[in-house]
């Protein structure tokens, strides 16, 4: 198959990046440091950051106040929920997702680093790997985040000794990867100080990587769509009949994966039935092909029945459909999930009924062991779960697509996001081999 030339690899290029680590490593002072030092902040900004330093009794300005942005974190000094940046540098354009560093908010972090191609783990070079350390590049991995880069900071405070950060790189380097992390890049960094974050330190010439923003400008995120299968979720069907266009039907919507050209055979799922695709128009012109992510509308030669929900993909590269999903989750929900619920399930623009027939485990991120059988799933927990749906489902193993390998269970009665999921085995085998149990049956969730 052919290459498709999407986006130059250059200035037209966006990066989706996080950032994590525990309490007070740094990562609003980095982030801060990031946008005052590529000069991505507005004098306004900048001058109410000076007034609220100087409120605290600081001389310099704060950076981490340009992205605590919330009253209780201005007053806490800590990062509670995901604050998102744009800014731009003449190579590449970013969105950065500042993630907060305690236990109890690693939802918020599966939240930010969810569509992020890299994640930016910082570690305090006073204390090392630590737990928290651990778990976030645990997220990582069970988030399949394809660059993760280890900033190791403060610096400064250890006199910007190499040792200390060689073993601190080593240690953490070797159990990203035991993660199935595919690629890790360390870098020394203190951000209050501004070394290696833009500019290169004076202080650390032992050190002969690029800096941080340099790394995030160079790595590679541009990748070729004709490797993926195609993938296109409709999202409206579009009928004028009008006198200009009276048998004119089109299915619109993002193109979640792959490539699509005329010509293609395909077939519409879930029910199976197949056409070729006739035309595609994109911005209101004809186009012979088309590559995710863009947004277009597909006509095929038959008229079948299709809606909002229906996945249309090349008939040779079509998913599996099914109404048993095991999957990885992260509960991000206050309430517990528990076995017989009964919820929605969303995805890409389908959502059907659902019952959760099994949660065969938790996962406990600080030595990777399974919990068995553990009843029920709370605010924060990452387990297995088995759920069966009303209707069948094409999903991809989350490990092969991102994009059409999740989904998220919603709460039926008020519609509250309950629970982040990622079908297949996204990180580790499910500690039980159990049968799924038998929930309740009523109220029309028999199925």
């Amino acid at each position: 198959m052919s290459t498709i030339n999407t986006v130059d690899a250059g200035a037209t290029s966006l990066l989706r990046f996080a950032t994590a680590g525990s309490v007070d490593d740094g990562k609003s002072t980095l982030v801060g440091r990031l946008l005052h030092d590529s000069k991505s902040v507005l004098a306004d900004q900048l001058e109410a950051v000076e007034h609220a330093s100087r409120n605290r009794g600081q001389e310099a300005p704060d950076l981490a106040l340009l992205t605590d942005g919330l009253r209780a974190e201005r007053e806490q000094g800590i990062t509670i929920d995901v604050a998102y940046r744009y800014f731009a540098t003449p190579r590449r354009r970013f969105i950065l997702a500042d993630t907060p560093g305690h236990v109890q908010y690693t939802r918020n972090m599966v939240t930010g680093a969810s569509t992020a191609e890299l994640a930016v783990v910082l570690v305090d070079a006073r204390n090392g790997v630590v737990e928290q350390t651990r778990r976030h590049a645990a997220v990582a991995a069970l988030l399949r985040v394809p660059h993760v880069v280890l900033a190791v900071n403060k610096m400064d405070l250890v006199d910007y000794a190499e040792p200390v950060f060689a073993a601190i790189a080593e240690e953490f380097t070797t159990y990203a990867a035991s993660l199935g992390v595919p690629e890790i890049t360390a870098i020394p960094i203190s951000a209050l100080a501004g070394d290696n974050v833009v500019t290169a330190s004076a202080h650390m010439d032992w050190y002969g990587g690029p800096t941080v923003l340099e790394h995030l400008e160079t790595v590679p995120v541009v990748a070729d769509p004709s490797d993926d299968p195609g993938r296109f979720p409709v999202q409206y069907v579009i009928r004028p009949q009008t006198a200009e266009h009276p048998d004119y039907r089109g299915y619109a919507g993002q193109i979640a994966s792959g490539v699509l050209r005329v010509g293609d055979a395909v077939t519409v799922l879930p029910s199976g039935r197949t056409s070729t695709i006739e035309a595609i128009d994109a911005l209101g012109q004809a186009v012979d092909v088309a590559w995710a992510p863009q947004s277009v509308t597909v006509r095929l030669t038959d008229d079948l029945d299709i809606s909002r929900g229906d996945l249309i993909t090349p008939t040779a590269t079509a998913p599996s459909v099914s109404q048993d999903i095991e999957a990885t989750i992260c509960h991000v929900a206050d309430r517990p999930l528990t076995v017989g619920q009964r919820v929605l399930l969303k995805h890409t623009t389908r959502t059907v009924k659902a019952i959760v027939k099994d949660i065969p485990s938790r996962l406990t991120l600080d030595d990777l062991s399974q919990h068995p059988a553990p009843g029920e799933l709370v605010a924060n927990d990452i387990g297995r779960i088995v759920v069966r749906t009303a209707e069948p489902l094409a999903l991809d193993a989350y490990a092969d697509s991102r994009r059409t390998g999740s989904f998220l269970l919603i709460d039926p009665a008020d519609g509250t996001t309950l629970t982040a999921g990622m079908a297949g085995t996204a990180f580790a085998e499910a500690a039980a081999d159990a049968a799924p149990a038998d929930a309740a049956d009523d109220e029309g969730w028999d199925f």
